[in-house]
């Protein structure tokens, strides 16, 4: 008992109110160290705030002296290179000036055109080609065309510049035909218009003026309207817009090289009784029924229908009178092809065209050599292809016998 009341009395046990009291210490003493804590992150925190700020400050005032005493240091661009930049992209836009621009948008009114200034300029349908057109893709112009314009207004609404195709290639248009004066050229010209003094037609894309008595034919005004015709510059006037054409000046270079026996295309313009009229390059010539075919031809029409094209040889030119015989019939590879096989007739053309000059050749020189049979001191002979040579050691130096009938050459 004793050794357990002393291992009792051993144990020490600390009292209910140390203890209480001893939490009650460290609970209030707790409270004032994390207050400490907290006001002194809360100060660090506003510390780097400040010199952030304060960091700035500097930084923008030594921006603002730098701006202030030395703007242009360290910058690449210097206002030299500005300067050339505006200079480099400046343009007139005074009415009439010419810049370059690229199309960038096209629709049914017209296209928009950079031309490097401040707004885009507009392209109008009218202004895009010298003819006559419903959408300005027809004239070649699409996105991405680069093309020279010329400035021919200004739009009141956002100040762009309006432009135009149509005036250079007006100028075009007359610098070509003053050209094509000089130089005496035939051209085709259509026939769009008539009043009383004579016809209207298109040239290179400019209007002109053929007089009646510049007319080779006799057709009114109506029948020449949309026809196409063969003509001649008479007055180039660019100053007064007065260009004026003939076609007897284009029909007589054109008939002077109309040869007997020379093959041309024609179309049959109109079917009559006795023949066909041909239009040859804008020379009406006939082609009589006895002309179309060795066969008997009894109704024109079986053969022949306005609007066809066919080869035709020229037997006669009346160029006082305008008058020009044609056929067909010279032109047949066998007699009746004219009706049965029209086709190889066209394409045969040029090689019975061809023999047939041969003959006609041939029969020239059989006359000549036989009016000269009876002078053999003209040293001349017949060769075996018909032509006239000097006499060879093989022939008598009498002359030929050409008492022989020469057989007539089928027509």
């Amino acid at each position: 008992m004793a050794s357990l009341a002393q291992q009792i009395g051993g144990l020490r046990c600390p009292s209910l109110s140390n203890t209480r009291l001893s939490r009650k210490t460290s609970s209030s003493n707790t409270q004032p160290v994390k207050r400490i804590f907290t006001t002194k992150a809360a100060v660090a925190v506003s510390n780097a705030q400040t010199r952030e700020r304060m960091k700035l400050k500097e930084m923008f005032e030594e921006a603002y002296e730098r701006c202030r005493t030395s703007p242009y240091e360290g910058v690449a661009f210097t206002v030299d290179d500005f300067h050339s930049a505006i200079e480099k992209y400046d343009y007139n836009s005074e009415i009439g000036t010419k810049v370059k621009g690229t199309v960038f948008n096209v629709d049914a009114n017209g296209a928009l055109v950079d031309v490097t200034a401040k707004s885009s300029a507009f392209l109008p349908i009218r202004e895009a080609c010298i003819h006559g057109i419903k959408h300005v893709e027809e004239a070649g112009i699409v996105p991405g065309l680069r093309e020279e314009f010329v400035i021919i207004g200004e739009n009141e609404h956002d100040d762009s510049l309006i432009l135009s195709l149509r005036q250079i290639q007006y100028d075009l248009a007359w610098e070509r035909c003053r050209q094509l004066q000089a130089e005496d050229v035939v051209l085709t010209g259509k026939v769009v218009g008539a009043n009383k003094g004579g016809i209207v037609a298109i040239v290179e894309g400019l209007r002109g003026f053929v007089p009646f008595s510049q007319i080779s034919s006799k057709s009114s005004a109506e029948d020449l309207l949309e026809k196409y015709l063969p003509l001649k510059f008479v007055e180039v006037d660019e100053e007064q817009s007065r260009l004026v054409l003939s076609n007897r000046k284009a029909m007589a270079d054109s008939q002077a090289q109309l040869g007997i026996g020379s093959v041309v295309t024609g179309t049959v313009q109109s079917l009559k009784p006795y023949g066909a009229f041909i239009d040859i390059g804008g020379i009406n010539g006939l082609l009589h029924v006895s002309q179309i075919s060795h066969d008997r031809v009894s109704d024109i029409a079986t053969v022949l229908q306005p609007g066809d094209t066919l080869k035709v040889m020229i037997l006669s030119h009346d160029r006082e009178r305008g008058r020009v015989s044609l056929s067909t019939k010279k032109l047949e590879p066998t007699p009746g092809d004219m009706i049965r096989n029209p086709k190889l007739v066209f394409e045969k053309a040029e090689e019975m065209a061809q023999t047939f000059r041969q003959r006609i050749a041939q029969a020239e020189a059989m006359a000549r050599a036989d009016m000269l049979r009876f002078q053999p001191e003209s040293g001349l002979t017949l060769n075996a292809d018909g032509i006239l040579g000097p006499l060879t050691e093989d022939l008598p130096a009498e002359g030929l016998d050409f008492s022989e009938e020469i057989p007539a050459a089928e027509d």
